[in-house]
This record gives structure tokens, sequence and C-alpha cells, in this order.
């Protein structure tokens, strides 16, 4: 079972006021700001040249996979506790394969935890993503938006974050809607429906076991 992309969020998101708002709607709001149906014109106006690719391995491997993933997907979690590790041991760290991370947004909670990741740099979004999965049943699990960012935030300080430079990132409602407006290009310009998913040299393929991972990055290799 995978966790399916909601048309919705990106209207529900993009269309919202900032920062503040993000941190204060109720966790039952599914209300779509007026004007929700110009959201794709909207985003079309976003330039999303601002937000940097993150990425692990070698830049001029022969191979690049692109992983979109939710950081409240617990697939998402769960490939990042196994096949992912396997994956960074024998290709990432090897240089066989340029390894690319996608956020994708089916909430609110989603967006925040990514902005989180976002807000040490590229030398520490792994790391936070890394602690974002490990603890996400925990940070989830209460649906109350005030608890989760507080969880998210405790997270950020783990990793080293000031609470000044946490408050900084979280409330930068420019930043929200460029991240939601990059996803929608990125998710429909790949097709994607659902997380993990993963493009491969340009091709599109779901989650599944390391072994069948390995087998393709294998063949890819070869050919490379």
């Amino acid at each position: 079972m995978k966790r399916m992309i909601p048309a919705a969020l990106l209207a529900l998101v993009l269309l919202a006021g900032g920062g503040w708002w993000l941190l204060n709607q109720g966790a039952g709001s599914t209300q779509i700001p007026a004007g929700a149906l110009d959201a794709q014109e909207a985003s079309e106006e976003v330039d999303t040249s601002s937000i940097v690719e993150m990425v692990q391995g070698a830049e001029d491997a022969p191979v690049t996979v692109i992983e979109y993933a939710s950081y409240t997907c617990p697939h998402c979690a769960n490939f990042h506790a196994g096949t992912y590790k396997d994956l960074k041991a024998d290709y990432i760290d090897t240089g066989k394969i340029k390894f690319v991370y996608r956020e994708v947004y089916f909430d609110r909670y989603g967006l925040w935890a990514s902005m989180i990741a976002r807000c040490g740099g590229e030398e520490r979004f792994f790391g936070i993503t890394d602690l974002i999965y490990k603890g996400q049943k925990d940070w989830v699990a209460s649906g109350d938006p005030a608890t989760i960012v507080g969880e998210l935030r405790k997270i950020g300080r783990l990793a080293g974050l000031t609470e000044e430079t946490l408050e900084s990132c979280l409330q930068d409602g420019d930043k929200a809607r460029t991240l939601v407006a990059w996803f929608e290009e990125n998710a429909k310009a790949d097709d994607i429906r659902s997380t993990p998913s993963f493009v491969i040299d340009g091709e599109l393929y779901t989650n599944m076991p390391y072994s069948e991972f390995k087998a393709i990055l294998d063949k890819k290799l070869d050919d490379a």
C-alpha cells in the first residue's frame, strides 16, 4: 500500500497567507480558500529556481536516482530505515549513482517537516531527514498541529539548529509556497502519484524491495 497524493493540497497551501497561517490552522480544517480554482495559475507564477536540490553521491555518476517521498508517509520511513541504507552503502557512497531526494506534500505536517529539514542547509539536510523518519511515529501520532510542530522543533534543536533559526524557517510563508509549487512542477513532470516513487535515469518505479532495486541499478550500470 502506498500513499496517494491529494490534488487539493496545492490549493490549500499555495493560496494560504504565509507561515503564520501554516502554523495556526485547526487540525480538522479542510476548506479550500476562496480562489482555489486558480491554484494552477498561481503556481505557474511562482519562481521555483531558488529551491535547492538535495543530492548525495558523485555528481558525475553514470546513473541518477530521484526519490519522491513524504515525511508523513510510513512506507517512506520504512524505505529509509532499510533499503536506503543498503542503497547508500552499495551505490551512493561508492560513486555509482547520484541520489536526489525530492519532497512530496500530502499535508501541512509534511511541509513543516520539509522546512525543518531544509533549515539546516545542504550539509545537515540528510541527517535531519534521518531524524525525522526515525521519529515519525512519535511526532505524527498526536494529530495536533501545536504538538506536531513542537516535536519537529525538538528534532531541529537535536540537529543543532537554534530556536531563532527554526522560528525564521517555519514562518517563511514565501518559502512554503515556493516549495509547494516546486513539488507540483516535479510531480507533474515525472507523473508522481504515490510515495515512495523513484525515477531512475528517466524511468518511473514505485516502492520495491532492495533485491529488485539492485537488479535495476546493476542493469542500468552495465548499460551505461
